[in-house]
């Protein structure tokens, strides 16, 4: 991604005092399609987000849920699948730790997953919150005639495959040319 991100909701770390503050944003019209097109699905009709941000130090924690109303492609048959997104979060907004060499790796633990780095004097909520949208969605969506189309393409269910590759399934092929 280049230059500011498609949502963004700046909120600057100094008005984050000792009580949590509490936000809602939600995306607009030219906002929600710049992310369609970001994330590679024909449309986000609606994205919202309840957040409470909590300052401890340079820290910042953002719990909260998003809820926002999509449209994917199906994998099989490119039919638009509208679907409900609702997703809770919490982030932990850090400055970035100290490099100590041109190419360090920085790694996390289990527990640090949802962390973002921020520059700066603020954190951008939005921009977490498409992310989080974005690590949502069903990344592979089924129309109600997915099913159909794969068979017709010739694809088999899973269930199949197991049965195909079982080595009694070998054994009865052998049987039925032997009967034969």
């Amino acid at each position: 991604m280049t230059g500011e991100p498609e949502f963004s909701r700046p909120v600057r770390i100094d008005m984050i005092a000792g009580q949590p503050r509490s936000l809602s944003i939600a995306a607009d019209q030219k906002e929600r399609r710049a992310l369609a097109t970001r994330f590679g699905i024909p449309a986000i009709e609606r994205l919202s987000a309840e957040a409470e941000l909590k300052r401890r130090g340079e820290e910042v924690t953002a719990t909260g849920t998003l809820s926002a109303s999509v449209v994917q492609s199906c994998v099989a048959t490119g039919v638009d699948v509208p679907a409900e997104v609702v997703e809770e979060f919490s982030i932990v907004f850090r400055p970035p730790p100290e490099a100590t060499g041109a190419e360090e790796e920085v790694e996390l633990r289990e527990g640090e997953l949802d962390v973002v780095f921020y520059q700066g004097s603020k954190v951008d909520l939005g921009e977490a919150v498409a992310e989080t949208l974005a690590l949502s969605l069903d990344p592979f969506p089924r129309s109600a005639e997915a099913d159909a189309a794969l068979r017709e393409a010739g694809v088999v269910s899973e269930e199949e495959a197991r049965v195909e590759a079982s080595p009694f399934a070998g054994l009865a092929a052998l049987k039925d040319k032997l009967t034969k």
